[in-house]
C-alpha cells in the first residue's frame, strides 16, 4: 500500500498534466484557487475508499458531426491523467502497431502514412490490383460494455505487478473500476436545452443504452480503453487471420488485399468475432469495398495510389469555421489576445490536416475568403500552410493594458 505522500505526489503530477490547455476554463480555475486542498482532499477520499465521480456536463456538438459530449469535472480529470500515467506504457507495449489513435509518436497522420504505404507495398508499387476494406463499428464508444472492458483492462496489467508509480495495484484498480463503471447518463447535468438532442440518433445517445453500457466520448481514459478492447480483435487479425495489410484508428478498420473476393469472404468472420466476443456490430451502411483508384475515405482524407484530397466533412466544416470567423471579424470592436489566439488556433488546425494532401488551392481559395479586416491582425504564411499573427501586435501581449481596435 502506497503511502499517502506517495498518493499526494502523483496526484500533483496528473493535476499539471490535466490543467495543460485548460487552464482557462472556469471548472479548472474553481480548482486552482484552491489547488493544494482539492488534491489532499481527493488523495483523502481515495485513501479512504471514499471517491467517486462527480456529475459531468453533458451537451451537444454540431462539428465535426453531431456528437453527445459528457465533460468530466476537473476533479476527475485529474483521476484519469493520473490512471494514464499508471498504466499508458504496459498497454501500449501490448498493442499492435497499427493502431494508431492516442499513441504517442502516431495518431491521424501517422495513419494515413501507414494506409500509403500499406497500399503501395499490397500492389507491388502499384503494377497490381488492389483493393480496400473499410469498416465501422455501430455506435462503438456507446456499445463497449463495462464487464468487458474491466477485464480486458486487467488483463493487460503484469500480474505480478503490484507497484504503478509507487501507486498500490490495490488502489489503480480501485480508480480503474470506480472510472468504467461510471454511469455518466445518471450523474450528469445538462447544458443547454434538452431540445438540442433532437436530430442526433438514438443510438448516438447513452441515456438510450443499459447503465452496463458505453463511455463518455471525449475523456483520455475513454481513448485508451478504446485501444485496449479491441486489442484482442486485432491480435486476432494479425496471427490468426494472418492479414498484413491492417490499421485501425479508433474503430475504423482498413485492410488490403489483391483478391477482392478474399476481402468480401473475411467479412463474416470479422464480425462474428466482434459480435461473440465484444458484442460489437459492423455498421452495415459503412462498408466499402472498392478499389484503391477509387480514394480510401480515411481520417479527413481521400488517399489515391498518387495524390490524396481533402474529404468533402473537412472542406464544409473549414468553410464553415471561416464563416463564423468573418461574422466575429465584422461585429467585435475590440480583440483580446487570447480571442485571436483562439482564431488563429481554429485555422491552423484545418490547415495542418489539408496541408497533407494535395490540397494547395484549395487553401488558397478558402483563406480568400476571409474578410479584408481579418489582415488587420493575421498574415498567412508561405504557401497557405499556417496563419500568423502580425507581429505589429507582439508588444501588445506584453502590455495587457493594449486592446486591439482595428
Amino acid at each position: 500500500m502506497e503511502t499517502f505522500e506517495q498518493l499526494l505526489y502523483q496526484l500533483h503530477l496528473s493535476y499539471l498534466q490535466a490543467r495543460k490547455n485548460k487552464r482557462n476554463t472556469h471548472n479548472q480555475l474553481a480548482f486552482e484557487l484552491n489547488q493544494e486542498e482539492n488534491l489532499h482532499q481527493l488523495a483523502k477520499a481515495i485513501f479512504e475508499r471514499k471517491y467517486t465521480p462527480k456529475p459531468c456536463i453533458a451537451f451537444i456538438i454540431q462539428k465535426p458531426v453531431m456528437r453527445e459530449i459528457f465533460a468530466a469535472d476537473f476533479t476527475d480529470r485529474v483521476i484519469h491523467h493520473f490512471i494514464y500515467r499508471c498504466i499508458y506504457t504496459i498497454i501500449d507495449s501490448k498493442l499492435i502497431h497499427d493502431t494508431y489513435s492516442c499513441r504517442v509518436g502516431k495518431g491521424t497522420l501517422f495513419g494515413i502514412n501507414r494506409a500509403r504505404g500499406f497500399m503501395r507495398s499490397c500492389s507491388q508499387d502499384f503494377t497490381k490490383d488492389t483493393y480496400f476494406l473499410k469498416l465501422d463499428i455501430e455506435a462503438y464508444f456507446m456499445n463497449m460494455n463495462h464487464d468487458i472492458l474491466f477485464e480486458k483492462v486487467l488483463e493487460m496489467l503484469p500480474p505480478n505487478k503490484m507497484s504503478f508509480l509507487g501507486i498500490s495495484r490495490e488502489t489503480l484498480i480501485y480508480l480503474i473500476k470506480q472510472t468504467i463503471f461510471n454511469n455518466v447518463a445518471e450523474n450528469c447535468r445538462i447544458k443547454g436545452n434538452k431540445s438540442d438532442w433532437l436530430g442526433l440518433p438514438p443510438s448516438k445517445s447513452l441515456f438510450n443504452y443499459p447503465n452496463n453500457t458505453g463511455l463518455p466520448i471525449g475523456n483520455l481514459t475513454s481513448q485508451v480503453f478504446g485501444n485496449v478492447y479491441m486489442n484482442n480483435f486485432d491480435h486476432f487479425v494479425k496471427k490468426e487471420m494472418k492479414i498484413k495489410y491492417y490499421g485501425r484508428y479508433v474503430d475504423d478498420m482498413l485492410f488490403f488485399n489483391n483478391e477482392k473476393s478474399f476481402l468480401e469472404s473475411i467479412i463474416p468472420q470479422l464480425s462474428n468475432f466482434l459480435d461473440s466476443y465484444l458484442k460489437l456490430k459492423v455498421h452495415p451502411n459503412k462498408i466499402e469495398l472498392k478499389s484503391i483508384e477509387d480514394g480510401i475515405p480515411f481520417l479527413g482524407l481521400i488517399i489515391k495510389p498518387h495524390c490524396s484530397y481533402v474529404g468533402n466533412r473537412t472542406k464544409n466544416n473549414f468553410y464553415q469555421a471561416i464563416q463564423e470567423i468573418n461574422k466575429i471579424m465584422a461585429v467585435v470592436p475590440q480583440f483580446t489576445w487570447q480571442q485571436l489566439c483562439d482564431i488563429r488556433a481554429t485555422l491552423n488546425s484545418y490547415l495542418g490536416c489539408m496541408q497533407h494532401s494535395n490540397s494547395y488551392n484549395l487553401r488558397k481559395a478558402m483563406l480568400g475568403k476571409l474578410i479584408k479586416r481579418f489582415y488587420n491582425f493575421y498574415f498567412v504564411e508561405r504557401n497557405f500552410k499556417k496563419i500568423i499573427i502580425n507581429e505589429d501586435f507582439w508588444q501588445w501581449h506584453f502590455s495587457p493594458n493594449y486592446r486591439f481596435t482595428n
